[in-house]
């Protein structure tokens, strides 16, 4: 299991493939804030749930300085139809192998309907302009999330 982040900590770089299958590297949005989340997979409810809020949300955040790259281990197409199917606005990235998942600690051990298993941890990274994690927060909820991180954020 990877080490988890702590305030302070660099966010470890990355560039991944979009849902068009751009390049989104974390490096692009140097000296900006920037909200790092991620989840276990695109078309889920939970995940749906999650996206959806920081979609109805991006106004708030993007005139608070925040963009928002959803991360995870969905191959670009199986994202473009998830940006299709619910409208979505976040930037969403895929990490088939995990090494990002892994090296943001959001990859390994965690206990599912009571049983342990290995994958997704639903976690989100708030990185400042200096590309340093200001909030590391680990085992999210899926739903009430993003309203608890805009009121955390002080928005």
């Amino acid at each position: 299991m990877s080490e988890r982040l702590q305030p302070g900590d660099p966010a470890p770089a990355f560039t991944l493939p979009d849902a068009d299958g751009n390049q989104v590297s974390l490096g692009d949005h140097a000296g900006r804030k920037v909200i790092v989340y991620f989840y276990p997979a695109a078309l889920t409810p939970g995940c749906t749930k999650q996206a959806c809020d920081f979609t109805d949300n991006l106004d708030l955040l993007a005139a608070s300085g925040y963009e928002v790259i959803g991360v995870s281990p969905d191959a670009p197409e199986k994202l473009a139809k998830f940006r299709e199917k619910e409208s979505l606005k976040v930037t969403l990235v895929g990490d088939p192998d995990k090494k990002v998942l892994q090296e943001y600690g959001a990859f390994g051990e965690k206990t599912m309907y009571g049983k342990k298993v290995t994958g997704v941890i639903r976690s989100t990274f708030v990185v400042g302009e200096d590309g340093k994690v200001v909030q590391a927060l680990y085992n999210v909820r899926a739903t009430g999330h993003v309203a608890k991180l805009i009121k955390d954020l002080d928005l």
